[in-house]
């Protein structure tokens, strides 16, 4: 989308004098994230209970779904990523990705597992433009070593986590206790919303660098322009995510015998090790120094699928213990199982300003941690908080039911380690890549979240086949089952947490001074 006459006209002074002395596009940004992660995160917390209670899933089946749409949701910014760095530009990419997420869940709504494909696919490619270019857009609104980004990723994170606690409650209440598909259209009017604000404040952001198409883009192809062939071509990517999120694995047949494939697996690992290999190729390509810090980029790819894997055990495992193990009434009034995911956005809410003004202050005067150590800390807060449910288990009622406080607890834990890792890991990216392959770096890191999104779903089905009808698990062996695999969790991260605080050091060196 080319920038008219009136927009050029305005960039000069839309730079600075935005919120709290950030530059003025941040909040634009801010809210138009604030809806779109109110899509997504409406769509997300009530999936498995829909898969569960609707389509009559069994917890194991439901959980490998779930993690296959959440893994398909953060690899295909890597796409979003780098075509938005050749030929779309940022702004026509994050435009046609809102679209498509407005359909994706508007398609939801007819009611039955083909139509709940249709529109996950249509998320998935969506989102896969969405997401990794509106945090480029951020990381464009300041200049090099400006000590204010991290606070702007921060400020932007809690836009982030608005979004995600009106949904985790207000679409949670309203899909849980009036239906599902009532949850899903309210989600998709939030991402209508979103759209609007976006188009609607472009001139705002206009002075970020990239948002309009390159030239490459512009080229004639078919008797298209290329970004046409693209957008055309994008809709073909909703039926291969159908595919993919319906079959996990498929088997082959070797000289009579079946073997099962992880289709999903290779996928992600491959496409892994692809990016890895071409994050560093492109490093070396610049500069010594550009090759190392795409090697510690990789590094913390690594780290931060560990850390998810395990935090994303909210919309699975967590909801499912939520339902079936923990005393949610509140005077009277039952809390849905689905809601009690809104604990950790809100959490978000209330500490995010804190730690916005904790890293300013901290880095005035010299007291801020190095990023490996920020993650490092954030690793030890999430394992503390699985190991929370240990200390529920002495409490728990004769019906095997443990206080609400033990997920209010875990929750809080994990959302302060998540503001130690999450924010800065944006911010990271963008000082540590190249300028000319900053979206695609962006995507690269979104594609650790998708191995930690796929993962997680590996995870939660070690708690056992509870639901879909057989081999239902009774509420006490079910108690006894959630708490020794969350309890191995935090054990396990409290130690690898340990491990990166060894290796502060080396990766430090890596990063030559990114702080």
């Amino acid at each position: 989308m080319e920038q008219d006459d009136s927009l050029k006209d305005k960039v000069a002074n839309q730079a600075e004098g935005g919120f709290k002395g950030h530059p003025r596009g941040l909040m634009t940004l801010f809210f138009s994230e604030m809806w779109e992660r109110f899509c997504y995160y409406g769509m997300r917390v009530l999936l498995t209970l829909y898969l569960v209670k609707s389509l009559l899933m069994g917890d194991a089946e439901a959980s490998l779904m779930y993690g296959a749409y959440t893994a398909l949701i953060y690899a295909a910014p890597v796409l979003g990523g780098k075509l938005a760095d050749k030929y779309l530009g940022y702004r026509y990419a994050i435009l046609l990705g809102a679209v498509l997420m407005a359909i994706g869940e508007f398609l939801i709504l007819g009611g039955n597992q083909a139509f709940l494909l249709i529109g996950m696919g249509a998320l998935i490619v969506g989102n896969g433009y969405f997401k990794a270019n509106i945090s480029t857009i951020v990381g464009k609104l300041y200049k090099d070593d400006d000590p204010r980004r991290d606070s702007g990723f921060t400020i932007f994170y809690i836009g982030i986590n608005i979004g995600a606690l009106l949904a985790t409650t207000v679409v949670a209440y309203v899909g849980e206790t009036y239906g599902f598909k009532y949850g899903f259209g309210l989600a998709g009017l939030g991402m209508l919303a979103g759209l609007i604000i976006f188009y609607t404040g472009r001139a705002q952001y206009a002075a970020a660098p990239g948002l309009d198409f390159r030239e490459a883009g512009l080229t004639i192809k078919w008797g298209m322009k290329t970004y046409q062939l693209i957008t055309l071509g994008s809709l073909l990517l909703i039926p291969l995510c159908y595919i993919l999120i319906l079959n996990n694995t498929f088997e082959i047949y070797v000289g009579g015998n079946g073997f099962t494939f992880p289709l999903m697996t290779v996928l992600l690992i491959g496409l892994f090790i692809y990016v890895a290999m071409s994050l560093i190729k492109a490093g070396v390509a610049v500069s010594k120094t550009y090759r190392d810090r795409m090697v510690a980029l990789v590094i913390f790819m690594v780290i931060n699928i560990i850390f998810w894997a395990c935090f994303e055990q909210a919309g699975t495992s967590l909801t499912l213990f939520a339902d079936r193990n923990v005393d949610r009434e509140i005077f009277g009034w039952i809390m849905p199982a689905s809601m009690t995911q809104f604990f950790n956005p809100f959490f978000i809410v209330i500490f995010g300003s804190i730690f916005s003004i904790m890293w300013v202050k901290l880095d005035k005067i010299g007291k801020n941690p190095s990023i490996p150590m920020k993650f490092s800390l954030g690793i030890f807060q999430l394992g503390l908080g699985f190991l929370v449910t240990l200390l529920g288990l002495e409490f728990v009622d004769s019906n095997y039911m443990v206080p609400l406080l033990t997920l209010v607890f875990l929750y809080m834990l994990h959302t302060s380690g998540e503001l130690f890792i999450s924010p800065i890991g944006l911010s990271m990216v963008t000082k540590l890549a190249p300028k000319n392959i900053s979206g695609t770096a962006m995507g690269g890191w979104f594609l650790s979240f998708a191995i930690a999104n796929y993962a997680g779903g590996l995870i939660a089905t070690l708690t056992g086949g509870h639901g879909g009808g057989e081999g239902e698990a009774t509420a006490a062996s079910g108690l006894i089952q959630y708490t020794d695999v969350f309890s191995t969790i935090g054990f396990v991260l409290i130690a690898f947490a340990v491990l990166i605080a060894f290796l502060a050091k080396p990766l430090n060196k890596l990063m030559h001074g990114v702080k």
